[in-house]
């Protein structure tokens, strides 16, 4: 059924909220004080409302003021219809994560994953058990394709340019950490010489076996060897044992590896620029109050320290 607007042009709100306070209280100084009004705004209110529906609503008796059959049947419609306004208007507005049973999607890198999920997981579960987290595999080249699409409701990724549909949040900017084989770690530490002896592994979401390292080599007539890249940092550790190879990764990936066995860590020695990791989101969705709940925590997350010394 259409609204036909014409017809509200004599009636507000908050005359049908004054109308159901006067059918709970059976009062017009009660219903007053519960909406924080003067008992002549009420009465008010009152005549306006028996005015527009014809009916007197109230009538006054010695057990006090009875509401008509007209009164009784507007209610049981009214507080429906009221009660989901209030819901459609304030719901989005607060968010209560202890009491929540919504399941987020949220997009990563691998390495994002392996560094970031382990301390969201147990800040969330704290918070509110009753929440589930999605994390699905992207990258920087596909977050605001994906997002534009509906398949997450977050990424956290490192981005360049962001849409104008999309909003923008920075979490951190870190370097990078060389990790190698502790069986085949240089005595005098990692010097640039070193780090050219050796075969490189890459992670490239796009398959190239060059990036930023090698235009900064390229640019002082040095070149390294790459053998081997890979969309994923996790196969890393693996292909490092025992072997003359090495791979430049986010520091804070370095330091999630820092336990594993057999593994050593290092300064870079190229001069790489930071990584700036970003949370990314629709703009139409900016003042959902579960989005941004999902917003704080996972910066609360990123933003714990977790810096140590090289290995």
């Amino acid at each position: 059924m259409d609204i036909r607007e014409n017809d509200f042009r004599k009636l507000d709100l908050n005359l049908l909220v004054a109308f159901l306070v006067l059918m709970r209280e059976r009062s017009v100084s009660r219903a007053a004080e519960r909406l924080h009004l003067g008992q002549p705004a009420v009465s008010g209110a009152l005549a306006r409302l028996r005015e527009f529906f014809d009916d007197p609503l109230f009538v006054r008796t010695r057990s006090g003021m009875q509401p008509t059959s007209r009164a009784m049947q507007l209610e049981s419609r009214l507080k429906p219809a009221l009660l989901s306004i209030h819901q459609a208007v304030f719901e989005g507005m607060s968010f209560d994560p202890s009491r929540s049973e919504q399941t987020f999607v949220i997009g990563m890198p691998d390495w994002v994953e392996i560094w970031l999920a382990p301390r969201l997981f147990t800040a969330v579960r704290r918070a509110a058990p009753g929440v589930r987290l999605s994390i699905v595999n992207t990258d920087p080249f596909r977050a605001a394709e994906m997002l534009e699409r509906g398949e997450m409701d977050l990424a956290v990724t490192p981005v360049q340019a962001v849409p104008a549909w999309c909003r923008q949040g920075p979490l951190r900017r870190m370097g990078y950490r060389c990790v190698f084989s502790s069986a085949n770690a240089p005595r005098a530490g990692l010097s640039l010489r070193a780090y050219l002896e050796r075969t490189h592994l890459l992670v490239s979401y796009r398959g190239a076996f060059e990036s930023a390292a090698d235009e900064w080599l390229a640019s002082r007539s040095l070149a390294r060897r790459v053998v081997f890249a890979t969309s994923r940092f996790g196969i890393l550790p693996s292909l490092l044992e025992e072997d003359m190879t090495i791979t430049t990764v986010p520091e804070m990936l370095a330091q999630s590896w820092r336990g594993l066995d057999g593994l050593r860590i290092a300064p870079c020695p190229v001069p790489l620029p930071e990584i700036a990791l970003s949370q990314l989101w629709l703009a139409t969705r900016d003042s959902e109050a579960p989005l941004r709940w999902l917003r704080e925590t996972v910066g609360a997350a990123a933003k714990r320290n977790t810096r140590g010394r090289s290995g």
